[in-house]
């Protein structure tokens, strides 16, 4: 790699942050069962520890996705979890709100049926962004299980006025400065229509909502032929594309690490981002973050991996010659083009991140070092001690 290659993935790598996510290090499970591991977090205060450890490992993980009813207790100050938060050396990112956990939401939230239900569900987002606002948050991002499972179970129209109404009434609320992500998933639990089922419905209820309104696209919830860096491009030419969740997927939302399936996907995903800001003279503003939640990996491990693995694949795609693909693309050149993509996912790039690492004081193997480190072994000692104190039985919820 010549210095001028390598000066170039530096700057990349520099602006490139990722959001982890409070909930991918406690125990969760799937809909069958838990399966628990010592050193989960226990409480939010673990969560950001185990965030903060990530964030000194890789050095681009400075702020901490949260969920409102998981980790704001009734009553507690937001304020002082943003100082918890700075202790560990992160900060409280994107907010989440949890709109179908209740046993109201049923029949869904913005478009259950019920205008008291949707009175709730909008007062909780209110009550979310007032959170955001006392720890400064820049994202209010919303995930909806709405849909239904049968048909002629409720108007699809009148559940779609519902969303434009709900999701219109909290853009209004929207703290200055604030975008609102909506995510979209094709089914679960709803499984004939999803209310947000794919990246057109987010498109057109966020334009309706209000100008900071954005879609986050979450890489595992496509179908498996969907071209998901077609829809990026699309969001990215409309000004649209808000954020991600990363993860990766065999079948659909199965939270796998990033690129334990489909590297290749992910880099031609980041290569749409990248070619977009070649043509507009500056990278657009995206929030990356993860969303996942392991049950056999280690769960420190299993983000350090994503993390890692996006940022090996981010810089790959930052170093594709836009230049010799513009003039293949020009003479139709078929052949040309695809070879300037797979020539740049194929650069080993690892002098470059271990330049960029060491430049800024981070362990050249960020996996490595969190195990030499001891952290997984000293956490499951004293959180497996704790749960005892605390009576926290398998049969217990820690999310």
């Amino acid at each position: 790699m010549n210095r001028k290659t390598l000066d170039r993935a530096l700057k990349a790598l520099n602006s490139f942050r990722i959001e982890t996510p409070s909930w991918g290090y406690a125990d969760t499970g799937t809909r069958f069962g838990k399966f628990f591991q010592d050193a989960a977090a226990i409480d939010l205060n673990d969560k950001l520890a185990d965030a903060g450890q990530v964030h000194r490992l890789t050095g681009c993980c400075p702020t901490v996705a949260v969920h409102v009813l998981w980790d704001f207790k009734k009553g507690e100050d937001p304020k002082a979890v943003a100082r918890r938060a700075r202790k560990h050396g992160v900060r409280i990112g994107s907010i989440n709100p949890n709109l179908f956990q209740d046993q109201c939401y049923k029949w869904g939230s913005f478009g259950n049926p019920d205008a008291a239900v949707r009175r709730r569900a909008l007062k909780h987002c209110v009550d979310s962004i007032k959170i955001a606002r006392a720890v400064e948050s820049e994202y209010l991002s919303l995930w909806f299980a709405d849909g239904t499972n049968y048909p002629g179970q409720d108007s699809i129209r009148a559940r779609k006025k519902r969303f434009e109404d709900g999701l219109r009434a909290c853009h209004k609320k929207l703290a200055p400065g604030m975008t609102m992500l909506v995510e979209y998933k094709p089914f679960e639990p709803a499984f004939y229509q999803t209310d947000i089922g794919d990246w057109g419905m987010a498109y057109l209820l966020a334009k309706k909502a209000g100008p900071r309104a954005k879609v986050l696209v979450d890489t595992g919830h496509h179908y498996l032929a969907q071209n998901i860096e077609q829809i990026v491009a699309f969001l990215l030419d409309e000004n649209m594309l808000g954020g991600f969740h990363f993860n990766d997927r065999r079948y659909s939302d199965d939270d796998l690490t990033l690129g334990s399936i489909d590297p290749y996907q992910v880099f031609r995903i980041f290569h749409e981002i990248h070619f977009f800001a070649a043509d507009r003279g500056k990278m657009p503003e995206i929030a990356y973050m993860i969303d996942q939640s392991h049950n056999e990996k280690p769960k420190i491990e299993a983000t350090i991996q994503t993390v890692v693995m996006a940022q090996e694949l981010y810089l790959k795609a930052a170093l594709v010659d836009h230049v010799a693909l513009r003039a293949a693309q020009a003479r139709n050149d078929v052949v040309s083009a695809e070879l300037e993509l797979k020539k740049a996912f194929f650069t080993d790039v690892s002098p470059a991140l271990l330049a960029w690492r060491k430049k800024h004081g981070l362990p050249a193997d960020p996996l490595k070092e969190h195990r030499r480190s001891g952290y997984e072994r000293k956490a499951a000692k004293e959180r497996k001690a704790r749960r005892i104190t605390l009576g926290i039985t398998q049969g217990g919820s820690y999310a």
